[in-house]
């Protein structure tokens, strides 16, 4: 009996292993996430103000044609 469950170690651990190696890879993916929305919610005001300065220069010369 001592024999079958030295046998099945190495394979439990290398189960083991592979299921850590998959949770840290999705910590990383949500840490990732996690600090790119936090970058785009610090600086969305400012984007949106150069988006919209930026729509209003390209409007301004189609309505200057237009008129």
């Amino acid at each position: 009996m001592a024999d079958d469950e030295k046998k099945a170690g190495p394979v439990r651990m290398a189960a083991i292993e592979a299921m850590v190696s998959d949770i840290k890879y999705k910590g990383q993916i949500l840490a990732r996430t996690n600090k790119l929305e936090s970058g785009a919610m610090d600086s969305g005001l400012i984007g949106f103000a150069i988006g919209l300065a930026v729509a209003l220069l390209m409007v301004v010369p189609v309505l200057l044609g237009v008129l």
